[in-house]
């Protein structure tokens, strides 16, 4: 600790020394018109000391945490928006201690079938005819887009300041509305659908002019 403080006095001192040696060197100049160079040098590497630009950079080290291979048939992208209402201390005193946001959330749901659970036993070929059982439709990602998500209003009570946590609380809950929203709205059905169509035609450009696409719901 001692060792520690002594040092930033050694700093505090030369800083002072240079900043003594700067001034004088400018007396010295504005009263003779000399030194001009060795003034902008000493006068240039003090704005680099005391106005340094941050410097940020990435460390070398790379660390990878885990790999997988992905066969994933992505065949439908879901781009929504819900409004999610967050509120605490709700009642008769709301107008003193309530906090009420307003919050404009824009999510993406992803999905299609997975390739990777395709198996041998699921490709049959019987008197000319390619059977494929497909695994079922699901749900790659759903996610919120935080660059385009906002509160759009909030009103807190005439004595608080509002709780830190219901914004975060709020994100949260818009991420599983938006799942919600998609799954309501049909998105596997209509992966299920478009992987057909996209199967059907890769399949008959190998070759394999009849095919027959089920899936686990017997559809």
């Amino acid at each position: 600790m001692e060792k520690n403080r002594n040092t930033y006095i050694l700093i505090a001192i030369l800083v002072v020394i240079l900043w003594a040696a700067i001034s004088v060197v400018n007396i010295i100049k504005n009263t003779t018109g000399e030194l001009v160079e060795p003034v902008n040098v000493l006068n240039t590497r003090a704005a680099g000391i005391f106005n340094s630009t941050p410097t940020v950079f990435a460390d070398p080290v790379t660390i990878i945490r885990d790999v997988r291979s992905l066969a994933r048939l992505e065949t439908i992208h879901y781009s929504l928006e819900k409004v999610i209402t967050a509120e605490t201390g709700s009642g008769d005193l709301s107008f003193l201690f309530g906090d009420k946001l307003l919050f404009v959330a824009h999510g993406t749901v992803i999905a299609g079938i997975n390739l990777e659970n395709l198996d041998e036993e699921d490709m049959k070929l019987r008197n000319g005819t390619l059977y494929v059982t497909l695994p079922a439709p699901e749900v790659f990602v759903a996610t919120l887009d935080n660059e385009k998500s906002y509160v759009y209003d909030r009103d807190t009570g005439l004595l608080t300041k509002g709780d830190f946590d219901l914004e975060t609380l709020a994100r949260q809950t818009a991420e599983d509305a938006i799942y919600e929203a998609a799954l309501e709205d049909g998105i596997l059905q209509q992966a299920q659908v478009n992987a057909e169509n996209y199967l059907v035609r890769l399949f008959r450009s190998l070759g394999y002019p009849d095919v027959v696409l089920e899936f686990p719901n017997g559809d």
